[in-house]
């Protein structure tokens, strides 16, 4: 993995409870909310300044306004809703360029374990256990993404921390 687990390890602390609230609030409210994904980017801008050689951090940091501005042209296109599009930008600069493939294979693989697992809760007697959840409406087709994105963030820094350069 081209992240440093020395790297992995520092974020890991911060991210794993942020990237958990991201997949319990887009369950529960069908929302992620700023404050946490602004917490997110807080979180690189203080503790990625000390980890990086500069030129690195600035690079790293230049992912995220790509990765929005990118995401902004696809929230409008009706492509994603607006939380994920700022989760993906606010996750961005944690995600080494070198890892990116990886990450896709990993999201693809988390993206249908959530979704199964969402479903077949959706379907079954599991779904008493939070009733008031705004994901089981069956109104609507739309999926949590949160619940996917969340954990891919999470279980790709732990690789890393494992795995890292």
């Amino acid at each position: 993995m081209a992240l440093s687990a020395q790297v992995a390890w520092w974020f890991l602390p911060f991210l794993v409870p942020l990237c958990l609230y991201v997949a319990y609030t887009d369950l529960a409210r069908m929302r992620i909310t700023n404050p946490t994904v602004l917490t997110m980017a807080a979180v690189f801008v203080v503790v990625g300044f000390f980890l990086y050689p500069f030129d690195g951090y600035l690079w790293q940091l230049a992912q995220l306004g790509i990765v929005l501005v990118v995401c902004m042209i696809l929230n409008a296109a009706g492509a994603m809703g607006a939380g994920d599009a700022k989760f993906l930008a606010a996750a961005a600069p944690y995600v080494a360029l070198g890892d990116v493939r990886l990450l896709m294979a990993l999201f693809a693989a988390v993206l249908l374990a959530a979704y199964a697992a969402h479903r077949i809760a959706r379907a079954t007697p599991l779904r008493n256990m939070a009733p008031t959840w705004d994901s089981w409406s069956t109104k609507g087709r739309k999926f949590p993404m949160g619940f996917a994105l969340g954990p891919t963030l999470a279980i790709y820094l732990a690789l890393a921390a494992v795995h890292g350069s």
